[in-house]
């Protein structure tokens, strides 16, 4: 696959990743930077390392499943594969703007 193909898919596995949220926190998990890597492989095999706001959560195993079910329906995407990280630990400051100000820390 070209670069502009590669591109177009990466750019919908974002758009896919915004449709995403915690029960608990009203931002998508991209906003929140809990998406540390996003892999595609030129044969569709995507591979996304991400993490959580808390090691604990109750919601893990519905958020990660929710993110590979969603990923893995974007044209391009022939598979996914999500691992939980918790390297480097999550804190605010990788959130986006826009979720600091929708969440109160801006």
């Amino acid at each position: 696959m070209d670069n502009d193909v590669k591109l177009k898919i990466e750019e919908g596995i974002i758009d896919m990743l915004k449709t995403v949220y915690d029960p608990e926190i009203p931002v998508n998990v991209y906003d929140l930077g809990l998406i540390y890597k996003i892999d595609l492989a030129d044969d569709g095999e995507l591979v996304i390392d991400m993490t959580l706001t808390a090691p604990n959560c109750p919601a893990a195993d519905f958020i990660m499943e929710d993110v590979r079910l969603k990923v893995e329906s974007v044209e391009g995407v022939t598979s996914a594969q999500v691992n939980l990280v918790f390297e480097p630990e999550w804190d605010k400051d990788m959130m986006t703007e826009e979720a600091k100000l929708e969440l109160g820390f801006l």
